[in-house]
């Protein structure tokens, strides 16, 4: 534990119509194996029962929040980044789940990296559907366990059209590194949490877990799903966007390979998403 009874991690759930499947992403938090944690969730003005699902958890662990008015994804995210407390941070969606183990192996990196020469630390994660039953695994292409050269994840993202790093129940840093690089910025939707990870990488380098210690849940109701649409217009945008910052040193092949493969993957990723779904309805 930090000085001040601070705690050394804040867990944050930003919320919004997420009663379905809220109680499992807490209990996937509550359940890990480390001690020193916070879990606040932030209600953003939701619609349904979302307090009454939280109220069931006396942990002295668990702060509830429930903005006044809906902020949208984008200000929910900068509210959980305001409201916590700890030293590292990790957002975890409201459908999605943490595996055993997850917070105490990322923490575990933060904490010997003294020069801290890791920005984020990040895992291969599990899709999951209803009964958070897995149907595959994702991860860094050939990735093995340790660090990766921040420079280099940019630039295998950009070229593969896609968020290699995933989403963000699957990343950890530290807030004061958070504190340097700002709020998140949903001027690409799609990519709010690709934006963030390549803003801290400018800062350091990452690490990487093979084993799926995260996973994301698809359903009907995701946001994922909801803007699939707009994928390639946001993440090809978002790269033209980075193109103009030297730092990122993305070339106009980079942007080219982007282009193309970003469309590839949307369509891949809709159609993949339209099996499973299909098959959860069946």
């Amino acid at each position: 534990m930090m000085s001040s009874g601070q705690p050394l991690l804040s867990v944050c759930i930003p919320t919004y119509r997420g009663a379905a499947h809220l109680g499992a992403a807490i209990d996937s938090v509550l359940s890990q194996s480390c001690g020193g944690f916070e879990l606040i969730i932030i209600d953003d003005n939701s619609p349904d029962d979302t307090a009454a699902i939280v109220a069931r958890y006396k942990d002295p662990r668990v702060r509830y929040i429930r903005n006044a008015n809906n902020l949208g994804p984008e200000g929910n995210w900068n509210r959980c980044l305001s409201e916590s407390r700890g030293k590292f941070f990790k957002l975890l969606p409201q459908d999605d789940l943490l595996m055993p183990g997850c917070l105490e192996r990322q923490m575990a990196v933060l904490e010997k990296d003294t020069e801290k020469n890791i920005a984020l630390v990040f895992c291969a994660r599990r899709i999951v559907v209803s009964g958070d039953r897995a149907v595959t695994v994702r991860g860094y292409p050939g990735g093995k366990q340790g660090a990766i050269p921040g420079h280099a994840v940019i630039r295998r993202c950009v070229r593969f059209g896609t968020n290699l790093l995933g989403e963000p129940g699957s990343v950890m840093f530290r807030k004061s590194l958070a504190l340097q690089v700002g709020p998140f910025d949903a001027t690409n939707a799609y990519v709010i949490d690709l934006d963030y990870w390549f803003r801290l990488l400018l800062k350091g380098n990452a690490y990487y877990f093979p084993e799926p210690l995260a996973a994301f849940r698809v359903s009907s109701g995701s946001w994922s799903v909801a803007i699939g649409n707009r994928q390639t217009a946001d993440f090809c945008q978002f790269v033209s966007r980075i193109s103009l910052n030297p730092a990122h040193t993305v070339s106009r092949l980079d942007i080219a390979a982007c282009h193309l493969m970003a469309r590839i993957n949307t369509y891949l990723r809709l159609l993949f998403y339209r099996l499973v779904l299909k098959q959860e309805r069946i």
